[in-house]
């Protein structure tokens, strides 16, 4: 290869290696999740998904209970795991069908609206974002004669005060919830329940699976407000999904069509489900596909995309990436106590959780590793411990910097601490580290290594 060739080779590199680098999507590789429905809360971003099992039963969607994560970056992920599931309600006993969530808080509660599928619609309450969630009604939310369309519920509270909790496919219906937030007026619609008018300038204009003419919208609406404009996103052009919006200067409408935000892509699964908000200044699109699975539809995983609304308030065309979020909005602390479930990105592992220590990281094997972002050592680390536990021969924890492969601050030798849940504070010392890197846990040893569920850098 000449001169040239070398230099343009070179060049090619210095650009592809920050990417490789910096895989962000998936944002959650531990479990399977779909639906995402971001809520801000203080300084935190706490993310609702459904969950799709690894084992898929009838070739069909396989989802019993609903995860919670949460970030201050926007990076960095952690696992609350599953926060309720069917087993929540018992007037029902539906073993199948979790679908798609959304959380918002009120008068310091937290209620979680889910769909059931072939149930309806759903509530569940908490005091705290992670739960745990009660049943506060011990029926349906939704008292309605399409109960198989009853899926998908997103809710937004109003200037006003007013909450509204929109859902549905193929319909779109919303109800003006009570202060309550556990039940609705029942005055206005029928019984209640307001039905959206599904016409061409609402939503768009597609001919239906008969031919005859019908909408672009499908299922998944995502309501909000941004600035002085409502914002309905929407799964939408049937199978595969699209994701489209349409916008009113009311919460009720009428609604106008704008067009796609995120168009079919390979990796996309045949269903879609988005939800935005504005973080740190920045808005940001999450959205699911089937990459993580290898092509599997049942088997979704939410990703994320950073935007810029343009100037009068529409949403410009998002390509999907692997990318992801490049730049974090925070730095990590190292020096207090950092659950080891919060990740960036994670490969061969998988999250178990426990009454005493909640989540942590478990099925660890030779060669898996865990990646954090962004963490500040300041004026540097003399030490690390973590908490672990092993009923094997355990293994090694490398400690690595901005590399799988990068620089070894120190290595952690783990012992067998008598059972999988016998846990033990052990430590080594690491190499002198300053400023801002990302840290690289790589796991060594035979197999069924350990659990780990905590880690902390000292001065």
């Amino acid at each position: 290869m000449d001169r040239i060739g070398n230099l343009i080779l070179v060049v090619l590199l210095a650009f592809a290696l920050p990417i490789c680098g910096y895989t962000q999507n998936p944002i959650i590789q531990t479990n399977y999740t779909a639906d995402p429905a971001p809520m801000m809360y203080n300084d935190t971003v706490y993310l609702y998904t459904s969950h799709d099992e690894d084992e898929t039963v009838n070739n069909f969607f396989t989802m019993y209970d609903w995860r919670c994560y949460s970030s201050k970056d926007m990076v960095n992920w952690t696992d609350h795991g599953a926060v309720a599931s069917l087993k929540s309600f018992n007037w029902m006993n539906k073993t199948n069908g979790a679908w798609a969530p959304q959380c918002i808080g009120r008068n310091g509660k937290f209620y979680l609206y889910v769909p059931i599928h072939g149930e309806g619609i759903a509530v569940l309450v908490a005091d705290s974002p992670t739960g745990p969630f009660r049943d506060p009604i011990g029926k349906r939310l939704v008292d309605s004669d399409h109960i198989w369309q009853d899926i998908d519920p997103t809710v937004a509270i109003d200037d006003n005060g007013q909450a509204y909790l929109y859902w549905g496919n193929p319909g779109l219906w919303y109800v003006k919830l009570n202060e309550d937030m556990i039940s609705y007026d029942k005055t206005v619609g029928d019984n209640g329940v307001v039905s959206i008018e599904m016409t061409a300038e609402a939503f768009g204009s597609k001919a239906g699976r008969d031919g005859r003419p019908g909408t672009t919208y499908t299922e998944g609406p995502w309501f909000y407000k941004h600035n002085n404009l409502y914002y309905m996103v929407y799964a939408s052009e049937g199978i595969p999904e699209y994701i489209s919006y349409s916008i009113s200067n009311s919460p009720e409408g009428p609604w106008v069509y704008k067009g796609h935000i995120m168009k079919r892509a390979d990796h996309l699964a045949f269903t879609n489900h988005a939800g935005i908000i504005d973080f740190n200044g920045s808005s940001y699109l999450f959205y699911h596909d089937q990459d993580l699975s290898k092509g599997q539809g049942f088997k979704r995983s939410v990703s994320v995309e950073q935007f810029t609304y343009n100037a009068d308030g529409s949403i410009p065309l998002i390509t999907p990436t692997k990318e992801g979020v490049t730049q974090s909005v925070g730095n990590l602390n190292p020096f207090t106590r950092v659950e080891a479930e919060t990740i960036a990105w994670s490969e061969g592992l998988k999250t178990a959780d426990n009454s005493q220590e909640g989540v942590y990281v478990t099925q660890i094997e030779n060669g898996d590793y865990l990646t954090v972002r962004s963490v500040d050592f300041g004026k540097g680390a003399k030490t690390f411990e973590a908490s672990v536990a092993s009923a094997t021969q355990g293994g090694q924890i490398e400690i690595r910097i901005d590399g799988k492969d990068g620089r070894v601050l120190g290595i952690l030798e783990v012992d067998n601490t008598g059972g999988a849940q016998a846990w033990k504070r052990l430590s080594c010392k690491v190499s002198d580290i300053e400023g801002v890197h990302d840290v690289y846990f790589v796991f060594k040893g035979d197999k069924d290594l350990f659990n780990f569920d905590w880690w902390q850098f000292s001065k």
